[in-house]
């Protein structure tokens, strides 16, 4: 199941970036042109003021104009150099501090919403999380490298255009010059940009296991075990590997594209040595003035560090970023998982055929032709040991994941032809890996269905799901469940049962439970699965759990083993048969009282 890497030349890029910027930020698009245009053409009329400025001193120095002649152009180059300052104080402002935030924000909004629409099952890619990683990296590089694409537009284009007309007007071969010194740093760049994409491919996995190893060191919910059991130390040592081949990677790149960078910097030396040469030349054989010398000489100091911003920093840093940025496009162009709408009607059941899931970047099928039914209303109980493919199953029988093989239908709609959100729509699932959201009580279980009933009628809901899971708290439903955030924080078995709720409070005609009473002891395991069962009742139910006890519960109990179903029956039936449920049975007897 892995997915095609796609090539993203710095062309494709580019044109992607441009519509994309221009539709999470317009007006500060069209701002930014605008201003640099102004910025540009202000400062063609800076170098045209110096030469008028300094052939009028020249003029009134050899008696041929007064002192008063020289004050208008004083006042022009002075208005134009203020206009200069205003226009790029605003230009700065406005791209770099308000329209960077702005953009950065709806662009991982893009990002977010694409992997609501992805196939679940990329999630268990490895491949696909480097991916991931790095096209958040390349959110962040997107904004920088727009901001430097509608400078070299209107700003930098403007003003090379507009100066370099003007410098062939007064000698064609200075402008060949300048051109020819920056080719080899132009060149440079081609090979820049593949050092740095090729880094940022083999980064993005060792960026992602020292992000990990630094939240095992930093995060909260580690801090006990990792203290207690003296792990410490031992991950510090991970993250501190993971950081120098990290940095020895980005020390490497940045060291042969600083010896690239020297040489280049030479011949932009030589060209400027160049170029002041021919423009002296041309003075002292009166081809042009002094103010003009003065001003043209003022102007190549400008332009050559300007061409040299350009090719060093800006266009430097985007090939610095492309990678990152192909990375983001390459996400938000993965394959999305699509389907026709439809409403379930449970009164057909949920069916699977022959039904078979390999995980990505595993061999082994986690279930193999795999056929069952469950009748509406009906509750069943999926037991086997760990790596038996019970969850998978469980996915699969929900629609979480698509059958590589066979077909599964959740109330006449195959899986693999229908949206999520109509697969979704009347299912309800509590989960072995539950999430501890750290929001208020009432939203930590109103989450499960935040759309679907009133303010008011919600928090009696929210209150009688509380009660049906057995939550006991006596915090009202404002109250914050994080430290970090200033609240409270509950047991291990008190967020079980809030996911229990969390469960409960979702309209649903199909609902799954997926081992989520790992923390709580087998009676009062025993009494939320009575409890359940009662809550099922008329329903398609699934009960998944390693505890046969609660297994006893459901109108049938399928066996797992090695991902396929081994048997099916209820408890009595399956004891007699003498199969892999009553090697476990017995296994764990020594578990249970005789009442149980």
């Amino acid at each position: 199941m892995s997915h095609e890497r796609k090539i993203y030349p710095f062309r494709v890029v580019m044109l992607r970036v441009i519509p994309l910027l221009l539709k999470t930020v317009p007006l500060h698009c069209v701002v930014s042109i605008l201003l640099g245009m102004i910025g540009a053409l202000l400062m063609t009329v800076g170098v045209i003021a110096t030469q008028r400025l300094f052939d009028t001193i020249a003029s009134a120095a050899a008696g041929n104009a007064g002192f008063w002649d020289t004050v208008i152009p004083l006042l022009l180059l002075a208005g134009v150099t203020f206009g200069q300052e205003i226009a790029q104080g605003v230009m700065n402002f406005q791209s770099r501090s308000v329209m960077s935030g702005k953009a950065v924000g709806k662009i991982l909004s893009l990002l977010h919403l694409k992997l609501q629409r992805i196939d679940s099952s990329r999630f268990e890619d490895t491949s696909f999380l480097d991916d991931l990683n790095k096209a958040r990296e390349g959110s962040w590089a997107i904004p920088y490298f727009g901001i430097v694409m509608f400078l070299l537009a209107s700003m930098y284009l403007v003003f090379f255009a507009s100066i370099g007309a003007y410098l062939f007007s007064l000698k064609p071969l200075l402008l060949i010059t300048l051109v020819l010194s920056f080719l080899p740093a132009l060149f440079s760049q081609i090979i820049r940009a593949k050092v740095y994409t090729k880094l940022e491919e083999q980064s993005a996995p060792l960026r992602r296991e020292n992000e990990y190893y630094q939240r095992t060191l930093c995060d909260r919910e580690y801090f006990k075990e990792t203290r207690i059991l003296g792990a410490f130390n031992f991950l510090h040592g991970l993250y501190t590997v993971t950081m120098q081949l990290f940095t020895q990677k980005q020390w490497q790149a940045e060291r042969n594209m600083s010896f690239l960078q020297l040489a280049l910097d030479i011949s932009t030396f030589v060209g400027m040595a160049v170029s002041s040469y021919l423009l002296f030349t041309a003075t002292m054989a009166g081809y042009i003035t002094v103010g003009t010398f003065a001003a043209v000489f003022a102007a190549l100091g400008t332009l050559f560090r300007m061409m040299q911003e350009v090719v060093t920093m800006h266009i430097g840093s985007m090939n610095r970023d492309i990678g990152r940025i192909a990375n983001f496009i390459r996400m938000l162009d993965m394959p999305e998982r699509t389907g026709t709408r439809g409403t379930p009607d449970f009164a057909k059941g949920v069916i699977a055929e022959n039904v078979s899931f390999t995980y990505p970047g595993k061999d082994t099928p986690a279930t193999r032709e795999v056929s069952l039914t469950i009748a509406d209303g009906e509750t069943i109980a999926i037991v086997g040991e760990n790596g038996a493919g019970k969850s998978t199953l469980a996915r699969l029988l929900t629609g979480i994941y698509r059958p590589l093989e066979g077909r599964v239908s959740i109330g006449g709609l195959d899986t693999s032809v229908t949206a999520t959100e109509s697969l979704f729509k009347c299912t309800s699932g509590v989960f072995q890996k539950f999430q501890r959201y750290k929001m208020n009580l009432g939203d930590n279980v109103a989450i499960s269905d935040a759309w679907a009933k009133d303010v008011d009628s919600a928090a009696l809901e929210i209150q009688s799901a509380l009660n049906e899971a057995g939550v006991d708290l006596e915090y009202p439903l404002d109250t914050m469940l994080s430290p970090e955030f200033g609240g409270v924080d509950l047991s291990g078995g008190q967020w079980q049962r809030l996911a229990i709720a969390r469960g409960l409070y979702r309209i649903n005609n199909f609902i799954v439970l997926d081992e989520p009473t790992a923390a709580i002891d087998p009676i009062e395991e025993l009494r939320v699965y009575t409890q359940f069962q009662r809550l099922a009742e008329n329903k398609c139910a699934i009960i998944i759990t390693h505890r046969l006890s609660s297994a006893k519960l459901a109108r049938r109990i399928i066996v797992m083993d090695n991902g396929k179903i081994a048997d099916i029956g209820t408890h009595d039936e399956l004891l007699s048969r003498r199969g892999k449920y009553a090697d476990m049975w017995e296994a764990q007897a020594q578990w249970y009282s005789d009442s149980v």
